[in-house]
């Protein structure tokens, strides 16, 4: 066994791990969008509880409430934090072994140095200008943040083909909203999660800005999450990032996929009508 051999066994084991920490976190992110358009509640429920939801799985049933801050603190406190890191870490070492050792990140007339430091830049400067975007008063109105993000997805697929090979191109687009996900996790949900229950033990109430933060992070990653699995697939499908239109295709699959998870997420009781409770089954 060469060097060769090692690097792609290595290759396979990073993107198995890479694929399936990706699915345990796609999984949970769409589990509790579902659960925060289907909480119902009625006359009954208590004013600190949005709603709750009864469901059956496996052979057991489940309760699940939400509340607008936590009245009891409890003994253990699940967080769903470390599926985003391991994807985010995964992705790095596979585009790492595969683009930058792998000899995939340039066209042999391309500058290997440059495509590097426009690589590693873009997707640093993505977090920051994102999250400087969502934080000024343009963040308030998610048509303006969604319309601003097609645009800077599109150009930048057209810009990175110039300095890098095209396959390249379309994976560091990815790579740039891996990032942006992970990091609205780790550096805006979580602390701002983390501040809401030190104000909840010290029975403060939690400023409304910590409470708007983490849902608004979170919807906009159920969104990014969908043409960044087109992106991941389409590493194998040369006609998509070898296409000479390559950046309408992925404007194009944008669209699809933003409509798509709009249907996913549907109506929220604080987008619509309140949810009254009734008698009713439901599949998910």
């Amino acid at each position: 066994m060469d060097s060769s051999d090692v690097l792609v066994w290595l290759q396979i084991a990073v993107r198995w791990v890479h694929i399936f920490a990706a699915i345990l976190w796609i999984g949970q992110t769409y589990l509790f969008n579902w659960f925060e358009k289907s909480f119902v509640s009625d006359a009954s429920t208590p004013p600190n509880v949005v709603g709750n939801l009864w469901m059956v799985h496996g052979g057991g049933f489940y309760l699940v409430e939400k509340q607008k801050q936590p009245e009891i603190m409890p003994r253990t406190l699940h967080w769903f934090k470390w599926e985003s890191a391991i994807t985010w870490l995964s992705g790095v070492v596979l585009i790492t072994l595969t683009y930058y050792f792998g000899g995939l990140l340039v066209e042999p007339e391309q500058s290997f140095q440059t495509a590097a430091l426009v690589g590693v830049g873009v997707v640093l400067g993505g977090w920051i200008v994102y999250d400087l975007l969502v934080q000024s008063p343009l963040g308030k109105h998610d048509i303006v943040i969604a319309v601003i993000g097609f645009f800077a997805l599109v150009g930048l697929s057209y810009g990175l083909k110039k300095v890098m090979s095209p396959r390249a191109a379309f994976i560091h687009v990815g790579f740039v909203i891996g990032t942006i996900m992970a990091a609205n996790v780790w550096m805006r949900i979580l602390p701002s999660q983390t501040r809401m229950l030190a104000a909840a033990k010290e029975g403060k109430k939690p400023e409304a800005s910590l409470s708007a933060r983490g849902p608004q992070r979170s919807k906009h990653n159920t969104f990014l999450v969908v043409p960044l699995v087109f992106l991941m697939l389409s590493n194998h499908y040369p006609n998509t990032f070898g296409n000479d239109y390559s950046w309408v295709i992925l404007g194009v699959m944008i669209l699809v996929g933003w409509t798509a998870a709009r249907i996913m997420r549907g109506t929220r009781p604080s987008e619509g009508k309140s949810a009254v409770a009734a008698p009713a089954a439901k599949e998910g």
